[in-house]
Parts: C-alpha cells; structure tokens; sequence
C-alpha cells in the first residue's frame, strides 16, 4: 500500500479522498496481519492505542418509522417485539445521561425513530435535549433522520457536537435494503449537517447479504466526504426475528476485522467506532477489532432495540486487554 507523505504538518501521513475501488480492493484483501501492520501503524499516528471512548445510546423516541430499512426492527413495515412509544420526557433522558455519564460514557448519542425531523413540539423537546446534556460537558450526538441546513443549524446552536446518519452500504446495494428514501437523501442530510459546523457521524453496516464489492463501495463513499466523517460507526448486523434480514446468512467476524481496518486505513484521523453486533463476538475478536483501529464502542444494555454486552464483561475485557476508557475533555 502507498501512502503519500508530506513534511510539514501534525502527521505524516496526508489524509485522502480520491480513493479508487480498485485502491481500497488491495487494501481490503490483503494477508491479514499487513492490513492490520498498516492499521495499527496509521491508528498510532492519529491516535493513542491505549484509549477508548465510550459513547452510550439512548432511543429517545421507538418504533413506528415509516422508513422500510429491510434490517431495522423499528420499520412500521415489519412486525417484531419493538413497541412503539412516544418522545421521551427530557428529564428522563437527563437521568440516563448522568447515569451514562458516571459509568464512563463521554459521548451520548439520541436517536428517535423518524423519517426526517418535523418541525414542532417534539423538535423543541429534543433541542432541550440537547442544550441540556451539552451542559454535562458530553459530546452530543443525533440521530433523527434527514433534515434541512435550518434544522441543523438549530441543533448546532443548541450545543450538538455530531449528527448520525449513516449511509449503510454501497449506493449499488442500497436499494435492496431500502426503498422509501434513497442515496442522495442521505447525501443531501450529510451536506446540511456539516454545513452548520455540526461534525458528521456517518458509517455502515456489514453483514446485510452484501458483497465485497458494496463493503468496498461503502468506504469508497465515506473517505470521498469532504472532510472525512469524524465519527465512523461501523456496525454488524443484529439479525431481529420479523425484519426481511432475520435470516441472513451470519457474518464472518474477519469480514467486519477487515473492514475496520480499512476504514482505519482511508480514514486515519476518524474515529472508528465498534457499533452495534458486538455481542454476537468472541473476545478475541473484539481485540482484533481494537487492533484493527476501532477506537470507541457503545456501552449500555442495548443499542437502542438491540441487546449489547453486560457492562461487567465490558469491565473485564478492557481491563484484560490493557485498554483504558478515553476521559471527558
């Protein structure tokens, strides 16, 4: 692999955004232990290796979305064990975020199961929201569906650090995986966000039934943002009983090693964060994970509707691999 160089700057290494498919193929197919020699070595750059953020997040608003993502089990499409809810009150979204808050968590991310933010009472709670968990000095993260430069920038006054909204695949597979809202939706959402001075948080999911290719698709799109995504999460799918994916093939685990790693390696300032299918890991692959250059993981019961690892097993794998939470700023 080739990376350009240049002299005078904080790092050496230049951050990219030309990457070409068949540029990311021989990244991503490489012998494994010189993808990750390649990670690891980008990873020390940019980051320290010991540390890792811990976000926590938290459904402010469940179930009913009109939006028919074939892997989510909060589709109004499809039916499963998710219950559909109101808005959270703000003071109960408070109590969790000084309860994740004293258990490590830096970050807090909100995500309210809607096709695009609506203008009104709900849109004021969650800026409250907002404007209040800032003020523990977390990061603040959204997740809540498309929205306008106004919207963003109304959030952004509000004190939101980042914005979610992940492209899950390659724009080749995406509408086989969803059909009520399409890729330059996304693109569009992603724009207005950055626009407002809102960093952007924005990755995918491995393990939908994709193929190399639309993994490879997928980081070509997110290292050609400009700038790169400060937050990539890269997730693995959560296979949920009633969803059109609930008997996908399962993923291997060196598939979602690999992809980390080159995420690591075409973003190399980003933060590359282990998401959602953890649990279904050994811990084994969880530090190859690490090694590969994830540097934040989600810590809580679950990920807004799908379960994640006990906080004690969290505890005792951190502590066996040597690894230290990253501190509030």
């Amino acid at each position: 692999m080739t990376v350009n160089r240049i002299g005078a700057s904080a790092h050496n290494t230049e951050l990219r955004h030309d990457w070409s498919r068949e540029e990311i193929r021989n990244v991503y197919r490489q012998p494994l232990p010189n993808l990750l020699y390649s990670a690891q070595t980008l990873h020390r750059e940019f980051h320290d290796p010991t540390r890792v953020q811990f976000c926590q997040l938290l459904s402010v608003k469940t179930g009913g979305c009109p939006e028919d993502c074939a892997y989510c089990p909060q589709s109004a499409h499809y039916t499963t064990e998710v219950n559909r809810g109101g808005l959270l009150p703000v003071d109960e979204v408070m109590e969790f975020a000084t309860r994740a808050r004293n258990e490590g968590a830096t970050r807090l991310c909100m995500g309210a199961a809607w096709r695009n933010v609506q203008e009104g009472e709900d849109f004021e709670a969650v800026l409250e929201m907002v404007r209040r968990v800032s003020k523990l000095g977390m990061e603040v993260c959204c997740s809540l569906g498309m929205l306008n430069e106004t919207q963003a920038e109304r959030l952004a006054d509000a004190g939101l650090t980042a914005y979610n909204h992940n492209l899950d695949t390659s724009p080749e597979f995406y509408g086989q995986i969803i059909t009520t809202r399409n890729y330059d939706d996304r693109l569009r959402t992603l724009a207005a966000v950055r626009k407002a001075g809102v960093t952007v948080c924005c990755g995918g999911i491995v393990g939908l039934g994709e193929s190399e290719n639309d993994r490879i698709g997928l980081l070509q799109q997110l290292s050609a943002l400009r700038p790169h995504p400060e937050s990539v999460p890269i997730n693995a799918l959560v296979r949920v009983a009633g969803t059109p994916l609930e008997n996908v093939e399962g993923l291997d685990p060196l598939v979602f090693v690999r992809t980390i790693a080159t995420a690591r390696i075409l973003m190399p300032a980003s933060m590359v964060r282990l998401s959602a299918g953890r649990r279904a890991l050994s811990r084994e692959a969880v530090a190859l994970c690490f090694l590969a250059g994830a540097n934040s993981l989600f810590i809580g019961e679950k990920l807004l509707t799908t379960p994640n690892p006990e906080p004690e097993q969290d505890a005792a794998m951190l502590q066996a691999l040597g690894l230290e939470p990253l501190p509030l700023r």
